[in-house]
């Protein structure tokens, strides 16, 4: 079967792709974005102390000015990560997947994508997996990668190698073990109990798992009898205590963090003309029956307030 496809997605278009793609990764509903970044941004956080005489910001008043406490700004930098995909691709490796889906059957099939379309969604599957796996496990903005949240030893940035004000709690299991689900409870609880009284009862509080230990902790709830604890229908929220529960795919089995959405940060670049996902029929240039898939896009996290954040691992 002879095929044709000649397409260049540039400029606005590749940044919807692009966006799409990074959309579907599930740890982005729970995360502050922060966008326009093109090489790194200030997170800045500002704290009232006591000053040299034990005085806070806040004193009794009195007719003179006299000041009191310290205010002080101190900055954390957001710098994302930039990350290609250069690909050849033999276009027979997706065009059986992709005529299978022209050929759906029922009255009611929605019509078929475009091949171009199919490709890009399919690559577009694989930047979403990776970015989700690095907003938690990655541990260099090197070699594909950038740095993540809870990456392996001193590397994650709530790891207290790398933010040593981040509250720190070893599951019940041991440090690194797994929850299962006699434990799962026990863990969750033991970060609610390290949980900074500070933030106890924000809106955009949430307890953050990944999907295998969401689904230890239904079943113990399930077997403890607390069927309705877990109601599925409608707009169901799940929480644990009272506590949002987001559940991030990408989180590694021997993780908990507790933290606020605002503390917690995400960063990419404009998605406009300098990201671009370029799709290129090499048949009209060198005979092959191959295509070239390029695609350019930065991403990265950061922190606000490490004191705020709790680690259970």
């Amino acid at each position: 079967m002879a095929f044709t496809t000649t397409s260049n997605f540039a400029g606005k278009a590749a940044g919807f792709y692009i966006s799409a793609a990074l959309q579907s990764a599930s740890s982005l509903d729970y995360l502050t974005m922060i966008e326009n970044i093109k090489f790194k941004s200030n997170i800045q956080k500002m704290a009232g102390t006591a000053d040299g005489a034990g005085n806070g910001l806040i004193t009794a008043a009195g007719c003179d000015f006299v000041t009191a406490g310290t205010l002080a700004l101190t900055e954390k930098i957001l710098e994302p990560a930039n990350l290609m995909i250069n690909l050849d691709l033999c276009k027979s490796t997706l065009l059986d997947s992709w005529e299978a889906l022209q050929m759906r059957a029922g009255a009611g099939a929605p019509p078929p994508a475009s091949f171009d379309d199919y490709v890009i969604s399919y690559m577009g599957d694989i930047i979403a997996n990776q970015t989700e796996n690095d907003i938690w496990a990655g541990i260099a903005n090197t070699g594909g990668n950038f740095i993540g949240f809870t990456g392996a030893g001193a590397a994650g940035w709530l790891r207290a190698g790398n933010d040593a004000t981040v509250v720190q709690a070893v599951l019940t299991g041991g440090a690194g073990v797994a929850p299962v689900i006699a434990t799962i409870i026990a863990d969750m609880q033991a970060a609610i109990d390290a949980t900074p009284a500070s933030i106890i009862g924000k809106d955009d509080l949430h307890i953050y798992l990944n999907q295998k230990n969401y689904h230890l902790y239904i079943q113990a709830v399930s077997t403890l009898g607390y069927l309705n604890a877990y109601n599925m229908q409608g707009d169901y929220v799940p929480v644990f205590n009272g506590i949002k529960v987001a559940v991030c795919n990408g989180l590694q089995n021997a993780a908990i963090v507790v933290a606020e959405k605002s503390n917690m940060f995400f960063g990419t670049d404009l998605l406009s003309d300098a990201t671009r996902i370029q799709l290129m029929d090499m048949s009209q240039l060198d005979g092959s029956d191959n295509m070239r898939l390029v695609a350019r896009y930065s991403a990265g996290t950061q922190t606000g307030v490490g004191a705020d954040i709790v680690l259970v691992s």
